[in-house]
């Protein structure tokens, strides 16, 4: 599937585990070099290890840390040509009003603003180099809320904003901007939690069409293709990937 060839760099954060992980293998496999990025080094590490790449620990809510993670990458590799922007956290849900303000920053820091400052860095090196793919992954509450959720569902409608927007300014250079949506998936930490709650579980399943979650693979997948050549002509779309969920 796609143009995913040897020589290729890219960048993947939040990739020590869950969907930044499938992403970051899938590439490996098919002869990218790419680099790393979490803000756990030991997790960053062992799969950088797994998939002949580099790590480096990042934290995407600091600018400084953003920008020393991309430069590490054109240091490393000499080119930036897909970056991956996944890194993310989920907050308890609660009803809105019981919400406390840093509950809500921790959260837009990490998965609206991290998204800008990686994208920032990101964009300057392919306006350079004159070239480029970048791919947010955003989620279903980007497009519908997320219960319990005010800020994430706010941050990732975000995520779909910037990804529009830098797709029409950076066209011209010729750099493509995509996001993929994710549905529920079955990632090691949610296994962990469904396992403890089959009730819960149960409750997920029967509101997806497909009657099942996503192996993080299948997410991959569409990530991979979006930065490929096969996707050369998409750019500032909102890809749901969800098992018709949402289907919108």
């Amino acid at each position: 599937m796609g143009n995913a060839r040897a020589g290729r760099v890219a960048l993947v954060t939040g990739a020590g585990s869950g969907i930044g992980r499938a992403i970051a293998e899938l590439m490996g496999a098919r002869g990218v070099q790419v680099v790393v990025a979490d803000i756990d080094g030991a997790r960053a590490e062992e799969v950088a290890a797994a998939i002949g790449g580099a790590a480096v620990v990042a934290d995407v809510s600091s600018e400084a840390s953003v920008d020393a993670m991309v430069e590490f990458t054109r240091d490393r590799f000499g080119a930036l040509d897909w970056a991956v922007n996944n890194a993310g956290i989920t907050p308890a849900p609660k009803a809105f009003a019981d919400h406390a303000l840093v509950e809500w920053q921790r959260v837009i820091d990490v998965n609206l603003t991290g998204v800008f400052l990686c994208m920032r860095a990101e964009l300057r090196h392919m306006v350079a180099q004159g070239h480029g793919a970048i791919v947010n992954i955003s989620s279903g509450a980007g497009v519908v809320p997320a219960p319990g959720m005010p800020q994430y569902t706010a941050a990732k409608h975000g995520v779909l904003g910037l990804t529009k927007q830098a797709a029409q300014e950076y066209a011209p250079a010729g750099i493509r901007v995509n996001a993929v949506l994710p549905g529920q998936t079955e990632t090691e930490p949610m296994r962990a939690y469904l396992d403890a709650q089959p009730e819960l579980a149960a409750r997920l399943t029967r509101g997806i069409p497909m009657g099942r979650m996503a192996a993080p693979a299948e997410i991959a997948n569409a990530v991979v293709w979006l930065c490929s050549d096969e996707a050369s002509y998409v750019s500032g779309a909102s890809l749901i990937v969800d098992g018709a969920q949402i289907a919108r």
